[in-house]
C-alpha cells in the first residue's frame, strides 16, 4: 500500500485518516487516536499530508514534517468546496486530502513554537484590555445612575473616582456602592499593571528580534504590531507579494460592478481580526503625522485626505502599512521615507 497523500480531520481524541494513492483513489480510511496518530504516520513513506488549520495543527505538523513528511495545513473555508454531501468526519478526511493537491489551493506556513508563543502573549493581552475596557464602561454607567457625567476620556474618570473616594463629597453615592467603586478602581489598576507587563514584553522581543526592529522604524507600526507580525507571518515568503498579505489581513476592499463600471466596497474584513485591529488603530495614530510629512508616504496621505473620507483613509493607510512591513521583511531593510518604494 503506497500512499502520497494522507488527510487528517483532527479531533479532540479520535482523528480520522484518508491515504490516497497517485491516481488519487482511497487505499487507507481508519479513525485513530490523537496519541497514536503520529507513530502511524512514522511508518509511512514521505508523503503529502494534510490538514486544516486548526487547534493544534500546527503542533502535529512540526512533529509529522520532523519525520520527513511534506506537511500542508489550509484554511477550513478553502477546505469546505471538496467535501462531498453527508457530511461526516471520514469525508472531510477525503476532502483534505483532495484539496492538498490542487495546484492553485493556498497553504498556511507551520509555526514555530516562538511563533505560537508570542501569538497567546497577544491573545492574552486583548482579553486584559477588553475586560478592562468592560469595567471602565461599568464604572460610567454606575455614575450616570447617580447623575454624575464623566466626560470622555481615561484621565477624566480617574479624576473623578479620586475626588469621589478620597473627598468623600456628597454625590448621592452610598457607603456600600462607594466601597464597590473603590474595589472597581483597584481592579482597574491591577488590569493596567498587568497590561504594561505584557507591553515591556513585546519591548523586549522587539529589541532582540532584527526584523521586528526593522518593522518598528515604519510609521505608525511600533514594537505591538511589529512583534504580533512577526508571530502571525514570521517570514515574507509565506505571502507572495504585499497585497497578498494585506487581504489575508482582510484589508481589501471589495468590488461590485454598477452600470458597467468598477466600483469600491468596503473592505472584506476577513483573516486575523487582532492583527487588522492592530494596524488600523496604528495608522490612526500616524495620519496626521505622516501627513504633513514631504515625502513619498506623506504625498500620498495627502493625496488620499484630499478626495475621500478619513476613516477611508486610516483604513487605506492600514493596507499600505502592511504592504510596506511584506517589503521590509522581503528585503530585510529598514523603513526609508524618501527611498523605499510605495508599491509592492
Amino acid at each position: 500500500m503506497k500512499v502520497s497523500v494522507l488527510g487528517i480531520d483532527l479531533g479532540k481524541n479520535i482523528c480520522s485518516i484518508v491515504g490516497l494513492d497517485e491516481t488519487g483513489a482511497v487505499v487507507l480510511r481508519r479513525q485513530v487516536k490523537r496519541k497514536t496518530l503520529i507513530g502511524l504516520a512514522a511508518k509511512l513513506s514521505p508523503c503529502i499530508v494534510a490538514m486544516e488549520a486548526c487547534c493544534g495543527a500546527h503542533y502535529l505538523g512540526r512533529l509529522i514534517a520532523d519525520q520527513g513528511h511534506d506537511v500542508r495545513l489550509m484554511s477550513p473555508e478553502y477546505v469546505r468546496p471538496y467535501i462531498k454531501a453527508q457530511k461526516n468526519d471520514d469525508r472531510d478526511a477525503e476532502g483534505i486530502a483532495e484539496a492538498a493537491t490542487r495546484p492553485t489551493m493556498r497553504f498556511v506556513e507551520l509555526k514555530t513554537q516562538e511563533q505560537l508563543d508570542m501569538q497567546t502573549l497577544h491573545r492574552s493581552k486583548d482579553r486584559l484590555v477588553a475586560e478592562r475596557t468592560a469595567l471602565i464602561n461599568q464604572l460610567r454607567a454606575i455614575l450616570l445612575e447617580r447623575g454624575i457625567i464623566v466626560p470622555q476620556g481615561r484621565r477624566e474618570l480617574e479624576d473623578e473616582l479620586f475626588m469621589l473616594i478620597n473627598e468623600q463629597r456628597d454625590a448621592g453615592v452610598s457607603p456600600r456602592l462607594l466601597k464597590l467603586v473603590e474595589d472597581m478602581r483597584t481592579e482597574w489598576r491591577e488590569l493596567d499593571r498587568r497590561i504594561t507587563v505584557f507591553d515591556k514584553e513585546f519591548a523586549a522581543f522587539a529589541k532582540e528580534n532584527q526584523d521586528a526592529r526593522r518593522l518598528a522604524t515604519i510609521p505608525g507600526v511600533g514594537v505591538t504590531i511589529a512583534s504580533a507580525l512577526i508571530a502571525a507571518v514570521g517570514k515574507a515568503e509565506a505571502f507572495e507579494r504585499g497585497r497578498d498579505l494585506a487581504a489575508w489581513l482582510g484589508l481589501v476592499p471589495r468590488q461590485a460592478t454598477t452600470g458597467g463600471k468598477p466600483k469600491l466596497l468596503g473592505i472584506s474584513k476577513r483573516g486575523n481580526i487582532y492583527l487588522r485591529k492592530l494596524l488600523i488603530h496604528g495608522a490612526r495614530a500616524a495620519l496626521p503625522h505622516v501627513a504633513t510629512r514631504d515625502t513619498a508616504l506623506g504625498r500620498w496621505v495627502k493625496a488620499l485626505l484630499a478626495r475621500v473620507h478619513k476613516n477611508v483613509a486610516v483604513v487605506a493607510l492600514a493596507n499600505k502599512l502592511a504592504r510596506i512591513a511584506w517589503a521590509i521583511l522581503r528585503r530585510g531593510e529598514k523603513f526609508a521615507a524618501k527611498g523605499l518604494p510605495m508599491t509592492a
